[in-house]
């Protein structure tokens, strides 16, 4: 019983390590966004997504180093999940309704549900190749270049505006348009952002040494504990970003950070993943986590196509990832 609780503290700190240098990772790569004038909802689609991912990143790369690669898929599908079923539904909760005014239906919403069918199409035979992780790759690619497409044709249109505005106003410096400023940077926050990086390792290292260790002694596949407590604890910056921008009214925040966080971990993790080692399919994943996952999938799709999100379907959505979870310890 003590070697359980002493791994069980073990994994609890590594964790909280993993999740603390990410949240100086994201603050530090939030900040150089914000002082480049990004929008809100890109930085929620790109900088804070791909931030707040980081945990994922980082301890999947090392399952795989260390011969524990089925901690991956469990951990993706795993955090997908919670991110829409519990962490959008808390998000809806404590913000009462969620209304975004960002054009979802048009690229983001096939991409997100597109990411999630091609990934669950990829492993349902029990196996994830490389020419497999490289297509992931470049369809993430691929949408991160879309979103900076239209970052561009934002700025553009609020240039036009503002010189219209100007030069019916005719004031100085009529037909010249202002632009967001470029702020400057205290070093400090690229110094954080290194040291961040270094202990993302120390605490994704021990988290999956921790979880292996765990999983032997009290019988439970490292797959299950990848796609529950591996998975909350490694969401927990979403949690953190979504929950925080949903009290303070900021939507597109909410709402953006899980859909860019998961088409990064269903095609950024997964591909990164499997260019350090083969990556291991069990069929707990297969048979159950999978299914959850689209069905999560469908559901994000279903109540943010109004582009709103009431506080009776945050409820809806939290109410199912308590079956996810009963169902996967056998509860239910």
């Amino acid at each position: 019983m003590l070697p359980v609780l002493l791994w069980a503290l073990v994994f609890l700190a590594s964790l909280a390590v993993l999740v603390k240098a990410s949240d100086y990772f994201t603050d530090s790569a939030e900040r150089i966004g914000i002082a480049f004038g990004i929008s809100p909802f890109i930085i929620g689609v790109t900088i804070v997504a791909v931030g707040t991912s980081t945990p994922e990143l980082v301890s999947s790369i090392l399952a795989v180093t260390k011969g524990s690669s089925e901690i991956v898929v469990g951990d993706v599908m795993g955090s997908n999940v919670t991110n829409i079923l519990f962490i959008l539904g808390l998000s809806a909760i404590v913000g009462k309704k969620l209304v975004t005014s960002y054009e979802l239906a048009n690229v983001d919403l096939p991409l997100f549900v597109g990411s999630a069918v091609l990934l669950s199409l990829m492993v349902v035979d029990g196996a994830f190749s490389l020419a497999e992780a490289l297509l992931c790759l470049a369809l993430f690619f691929v949408y991160l270049l879309y979103a900076i497409s239209v970052e561009r044709v934002a700025d553009e249109a609020m240039a036009r505006s503002q010189e219209a505005m100007e030069a019916a106003g005719a004031g100085v410096g009529a037909g010249t348009a202002v632009r967001p400023k470029k702020r400057k940077l205290d070093p400090k926050v690229y110094l954080k952002l290194v040291v961040s990086v270094f202990f993302l390792y120390i605490g994704a290292n021990y988290t999956i040494v921790s979880v292996v260790k765990l999983s032997e002694m009290v019988g439970i596949g490292t797959e299950i504990i990848a796609a529950t407590a591996v998975a909350l604890g490694t969401s927990l910056p979403e949690l953190v970003v979504s929950v925080k921008a949903a009290a303070m009214n900021k939507p597109e925040l909410a709402i953006g950070n899980i859909l860019g966080s998961n088409i990064f971990n269903a095609l950024g993790i997964m591909g990164i993943s499997a260019l350090f080692g083969t990556l291991v399919i069990p069929e707990t994943i297969t048979s159950f986590v999978m299914p959850m996952m689209l069905v999560a999938t469908l559901l994000y799709f279903v109540v943010i196509w109004e582009k709103e999100m009431t506080l009776w379907e945050g409820w809806m959505l939290v109410i199912f990832y308590v079956f996810f979870l009963g169902k996967l310890f056998g509860l239910f």
